[in-house]
């Protein structure tokens, strides 16, 4: 197993609480965690976590209580309510309500409490809809949004700038990470309310069972296949927050370590970009899970579904620049959560919603 490396911002004593540890995001995070040497307790660390029965993040004064018992020392917050386009238009008020929620009872909870390190996990979707592509980080906040997911969004940037706040006003120590669509072990395949890569998944699959492997049926997939879209899997996500935890501060922009990258107006920037840097067509992602699946039949395009925004593809020079980048490809990564989801068939762990 990896030791943490001397001199990092991490230490092996720090008791690590990874808010959502049992989402996609999350449970990577904590693979992640473990595998570079954290949260072993003959080294005074820990890996922390909470079921939802043990603890509801909605409940800002059961979280203070946690906090109280639990001690972390670094928080990443991974936990937030997730859905694709139709569930993000059938349940706004929920869907900015709950991560407004969540997202102001951990961070305040946290600086309050004396963490000294907080990482936390937002999400691509907070750019303009037409913002310039590839997306820089000081993208955020000069357009409108994409209305599919303006309600997620709106509070993804609210976490961001609560991040940012603190950090300025009180020199707590915050940071983002905005990843791109992810994908993976534990993801949601919901036939609803899912994202549009583990929807394919499951759609493509459940074809495949049909006799000849689907040969002569077809699977209908939302809009028109012409979004370009750039997909990471969830374990190169965990392997970045790891990174930005150990080696990112933005405190040292102009320091000689170069370990915050500067904004274009020279200010040290305290979220950054996570992806692959490469994106491909909705219609190319298709064929590659029906490839993945070993579906043989007719992909059909149902043009009345909306779209979304026609192009979102992330700049990942910041984090380059600082020495991650992402290291499974999409064709590999496809293959490994198909493997994943009919595993969870199997098993009978599939998420619900």
């Amino acid at each position: 197993m990896d030791r943490p490396v001397t001199g990092t911002l991490l230490a092996e004593a720090d008791r690590i609480y990874v808010a959502g540890h049992r989402g996609m995001a999350g449970s990577a995070i904590i693979r992640a965690l473990k595998r570079a040497g954290y949260g072993d307790p003959t080294r005074g660390g820990a890996l922390l976590s909470a079921s939802r029965t043990q603890l509801d993040l909605l409940d800002g004064a059961a979280v203070q209580r946690w906090f109280a018992e639990q001690q972390p020392t670094v928080v990443v917050l991974a936990a937030a309510r997730v859905g694709g386009i139709q569930a993000n238009n059938s349940y706004p008020a929920n869907f900015l309500l709950d991560n407004l929620k969540i997202q102001t009872n951990v961070i305040e909870t946290a600086w309050r409490s004396g963490v000294r390190r907080l990482l936390f996990l937002g999400s691509s979707c907070i750019y303009p809809k037409f913002a310039e592509q590839p997306i820089r980080e000081e993208a955020l906040l000069t357009g409108a949004l994409e209305p599919t997911n303006a309600w997620y969004a709106i509070a993804k940037i609210t976490g961001i700038k609560l991040c940012e706040a603190l950090r300025r006003q009180h020199g707590f120590d915050a940071i983002s990470l905005m990843p791109t669509n992810l994908y993976g072990p534990g993801d949601n395949y919901h036939p609803d309310n899912s994202h549009v890569l583990p929807a394919l998944i499951r759609r493509f699959h459940e074809a495949s069972l049909r006799p000849e492997h689907g040969l002569g049926s077809t699977v209908t997939c939302w809009g028109t296949g012409t979004p370009l879209r750039e997909f990471l899997h969830a374990d190169d996500l965990g392997e970045a927050c790891v990174f930005a935890l150990e080696r990112w501060d933005p405190a040292a922009a102009d320091a000689p370590s170069g370990q915050g990258p500067a904004g274009e107006g020279l200010e040290p920037l305290s979220c950054l970009n996570v992806g692959t840097g490469v994106d491909l067509t909705i219609r190319a992602l298709a064929e590659a899970v029906a490839e993945a699946t070993g579906f043989r039949g007719e992909i059909l395009w149902d043009s009345s579904k909306p779209d979304g925004t026609p192009k979102k593809q992330l700049d990942v020079s910041r984090l380059a620049g600082l020495g991650w980048r992402a290291r499974i490809p999409l064709e590999q990564g496809l293959h490994q959560a198909v493997a994943a989801f009919r595993q969870e068939l199997r098993s009978g762990e599939m998420r619900s919603a």
